[in-house]
């Protein structure tokens, strides 16, 4: 195993992934992309500051970008894109939704369930990466991983903030 120093992961120095498993890894992030988009899409309709529903709808469209390379690359890679998002994110979406059905949909929870949701994303792109990926895959993923960590951390500061002002 090798040690990457620009993203502080270790390397499988391995053979490089064959095209059906790269097509997996894929897939699994494509179904992550779209549930972000999805939840961003959520956040922006239960959320009233201007401010963030602006930025909530911007982070799904850097979603809906980020979707279409991966499709791309599954294309290129022989693969079939997945369609639809994961259970486990439908479940999250549906919980946003109910906290606003519910009243319950203060600018911090709705931050707080966001934040949630980046963590999964990010720990998937995480894993992703920990594989033996070709070089344009892996140049992809990294790329879209570092948006996914900014998306946390932005998100994870207005919750700061949030809680600061209660």
């Amino acid at each position: 195993m090798a040690y990457n120093e620009a993203t502080n992961d270790t390397l499988n120095t391995g053979p490089v992934l064959a095209n059906g498993d790269v097509v997996d890894v894929l897939n699994d992030l494509l179904e992550n992309t779209r549930d972000g988009e999805y939840g961003f899409r959520a956040c922006a309709e239960e959320v009233k500051s201007p401010a963030a529903k602006t930025l909530f709808a911007s982070r799904a469209v850097q979603c809906k970008t980020a979707e279409a390379e991966l499709i791309a690359l599954v294309t290129a890679y022989g693969g079939t894109p997945a369609d639809g998002g994961t259970a486990s994110g439908a479940l999250h979406r549906g919980w946003v939704h109910v906290k606003g059905t519910l009243g319950a949909n203060s600018e911090l929870s709705i931050l707080e369930s966001c934040e949630r949701g980046e963590d999964t994303a990010v720990a998937r792109y995480r894993k992703a990466l920990k594989n033996n990926l070709p070089a344009d895959v892996r140049a992809v993923i990294a790329q879209q991983a570092e948006g996914a960590q900014r998306n946390h951390d932005q998100i994870r500061d207005l919750r700061n903030a949030a809680r600061a002002s209660e």
